[in-house]
């Protein structure tokens, strides 16, 4: 999707979005609700054992019904993101800072759904604990790759 920059209004002398500005925000919504989602509930989920403990499981699973598209967007828009650089014509480092953001991404999926299907309570600590570090680490790289240079 990409708008021509003359068909929007310059309300206040804005700059007008793009195509660009547009993924980036799906980008950075989904992974509010994916990373921001994961400290949400691990704020409430003690509360909530305390005053409901049976309704622990329930909210768990409302949340993964919100969490799991999120992380789909990030995989779909971060593909597009790639899609819309020559990574050949960027440095080392930046591919390989590319390199370890994905890692990080597919890391913090695969904690997040051991501790989603986890049976034990060591499935559900070390999955919950390293799929929110490992989120966390794949939003500032993440952050990084936008904020270096190419």
């Amino acid at each position: 999707m990409c708008w021509p920059r003359s068909s929007l209004p310059n309300l206040f002398g804005m700059l007008s979005p793009t195509s660009a500005t547009f993924r980036l925000f799906l980008h950075v919504i989904a992974a509010t609700v994916w990373v921001g989602g994961q400290f949400a509930l691990a704020g409430v989920v003690p509360a909530l054992r305390r005053v409901a403990p049976t309704a622990t499981k329930p909210v768990a699973q409302a949340f993964a019904r919100v969490a799991w598209p999120a992380f789909g967007v990030l995989v779909l828009t971060g593909m597009w993101n790639l899609m819309a650089i020559d990574i050949t014509s960027t440095s080392g480092a930046y591919q390989g800072t590319v390199l370890l953001h994905i890692g990080l991404a597919m890391a913090s999926g695969a904690f997040v759904a051991v501790h989603q299907f986890g049976q034990t309570k060591l499935a559900l600590a070390l999955g919950g604990a390293l799929g929110a570090v490992f989120s966390v680490a794949a939003l500032f790289v993440g952050l990084l790759l936008r904020s270096g240079t190419a």
